[in-house]
């Protein structure tokens, strides 16, 4: 493992004290605290990089293809939200006898302009802002203190996911675990694939499109 400088610790505890203050502070925007903080990170990882900061976070220009970003990961996410919808919600619904509060979608269902504005709103938060938090920059980081052993992988993926599913809490307890588990599958993804961070970008936001286009047709 390389040599880390005082640089690469000082910037991140200040990005990630600044996340957790827009996260935690006394004033709450929403999805627009996830884009706030994925800017600040954008920010924190170039300066650290020197202007590499998107290759460092997993954007490599190689990966961005029609074919890795508009066909495999479309087909991984809809396997994901089939496993998520038929398996893995009546599985834990069932284990802790508690449905997932999902009223703060109540206002999508039928209503055009609002699935719009929200769909655009969880492409920029959730779908690239979650997964540059929490992928692209809290995982590198971890990797890059702890190296790259399979158990520092492993405790990787448990700790960010850990906090990923607790940004879910407004669904209740099973919201938090399903969030979790389907945030285990997608950092194992991004690790399987060498931190392609373009495609589980794109994973995410035709996940989220799919669980969004159902709300608005009723169907969950």
């Amino acid at each position: 493992m390389n040599e880390i400088t005082s640089r690469q610790i000082l910037i991140p505890l200040i990005t990630i004290a600044i996340i957790c203050f827009l996260w935690f502070g006394p004033i709450y925007l929403g999805l627009l605290t996830l884009i706030i903080s994925s800017i600040v990170v954008f920010i924190a990882s170039a300066i650290e990089y020197k202007g590499k900061g998107f290759s460092a976070l997993g954007f490599h220009r190689e990966k961005f293809t029609f074919k890795n970003i508009l066909v495999l990961a479309p087909l991984v996410a809809i396997g994901l939200f089939l496993f998520h919808a038929f398996v893995l919600i009546p599985g834990i619904t069932k284990l802790t006898g508690v449905p997932i509060d999902y009223s703060g979608f109540d206002e999508l269902r039928g209503n055009l302009p609002a699935f719009l504005i929200t769909l655009v709103l969880v492409w920029a938060g959730s779908g690239f802002g979650e997964e540059i938090i929490f992928r692209g920059y809290f995982m590198r980081q971890f990797l890059k203190f702890f190296g790259e052993s399979k158990i520092s992988v492993a405790l990787s993926i448990i700790v960010t996911t850990g906090f990923f599913g607790l940004m879910h809490s407004s669904q209740g307890i099973t919201g938090q675990i399903v969030t979790f588990v389907i945030g285990l599958l997608i950092a194992l993804i991004f690790y399987l694939r060498k931190y392609d961070l373009w495609f589980v970008c794109s994973l995410h936001c035709f996940f989220n499109t799919i669980g969004l286009t159902c709300f608005y047709f009723g169907l969950m």
